[in-house]
């Protein structure tokens, strides 16, 4: 007797990126408001980071709200409509409710019907780990079109008397739709991860052992610190630069293409020098325009490509049917990195 078979499930031949849109928040945090909190100076936090401001979220811009106006214009770009959206995966580490995913949430809001809805925590890699699952599951026939978001409040984990991080962090989001394509829009996406270096960028405490502090000093008048995100910066630095400056080359190759062909470079917005850096490390060419998305608007983690990706297509800066390389790299230590085209 023939033992009953599975029937293939099958999707587009290929899949790319339809339309992307960013939401930054209204409040402006420039580098002389951060020196009212840590003993530094503008030109210190310049030259170690590129930054000159930041975006920071007000009550009402919670991690639901930015995504939702992020993903309306991702879809309006694309030319589609919320009910054809197939699932919807949001990358993000401060949305600080454990459960249920903020993802359904967004999905309701949208009007995405019944669509799978789900978070993953993938640091500043979430949205290009979120980019891998969105292709995989177009061309797999699981969904015609995926929402992709990559969204942070990261002011609400960071502790602003650390002078090593205070003026790091910003909010925002960045959403992509990821639809079919007769031609490859997404090459394959080099992900990995390196739990050795977990300690490296990480949460201060965790918020049972931070409960538990409050509980204990409660009535003392003792201070209780909020958990916050710490890191140390010099490994990090030498981790994304060597390492990732490999990775991202990798993408290059698996995708067929050299660096002279790229219309952009996109890679987490994490510092100026660690850009430059990778810049040198790859020999990328002088014409190949580069994302300088954090001198404005801060290290916002899973929303720091699709945010620069707009950013750079709004400006000029890049052409929709251009060549970028993206990488996105951070706590984990996590990385992913992929060639794709421009929406």
């Amino acid at each position: 007797m023939t033992s009953p078979q599975i029937q293939s499930s099958t999707g587009a031949a290929f899949a790319r990126i339809h339309g992307v849109g960013g939401y930054r928040p209204v409040r402006v945090i420039p580098n002389s408001e951060v020196l009212n909190w840590i003993e530094s100076s503008d030109e210190w936090i310049r030259s170690r980071s590129g930054i000159t401001e930041r975006r920071w979220a007000g009550p009402e811009e919670s991690v639901a709200e930015m995504s939702v106006q992020a993903a309306g214009k991702a879809i309006a770009q694309a030319g589609i409509g919320p009910e054809q959206i197939g699932g919807v995966i949001v990358a993000t580490v401060s949305h600080l409710k454990q459960t249920p995913a903020i993802a359904t949430e967004i999905a309701q809001r949208l009007g995405c019907g019944t669509a799978p809805a789900f978070d993953i925590s993938a640091a500043c890699a979430g949205f290009g780990y979120g980019l891998s699952l969105a292709d995989g599951m177009v061309r797999g026939g699981s969904a015609e079109y995926v929402l992709v978001i990559g969204v942070e409040r990261l002011s609400d984990l960071t502790d602003t008397s650390d002078r090593s991080t205070a003026f790091i962090f910003g909010d925002g989001a960045g959403a992509a739709i990821v639809g079919p394509s007769d031609t490859p829009g997404i090459g394959k996406v080099i992900w990995g991860s390196d739990g050795a270096q977990k300690d490296v960028i990480s949460q201060t405490q965790a918020w049972d052992t931070a409960f538990a502090k409050a509980d204990a000093v409660n009535g003392t008048g003792e201070e209780v610190k909020w958990p916050a995100l710490r890191m140390e910066g010099q490994s990090v630095f030498r981790w994304a630069v060597w390492e990732m400056a490999k990775v991202a080359q990798q993408a290059l190759d698996a995708a067929g293409i050299t660096a002279d062909q790229l219309g952009a470079f996109i890679p987490h917005q994490a510092n100026m020098r660690i850009t430059d850096a990778m810049i040198k490390a790859l020999k990328l060419p002088a014409t190949v325009p580069v994302a300088r998305d954090i001198a404005e608007t801060g290290n916002t983690s899973a929303a720091s490509i699709p945010l620069a990706m707009e950013r750079m297509l709004e400006s000029g800066e890049a052409r929709s049917g251009d060549l970028a390389l993206i990488i996105g790299f951070g706590a984990g230590l996590v990385y992913a990195a992929a060639v794709v085209t421009l929406p």
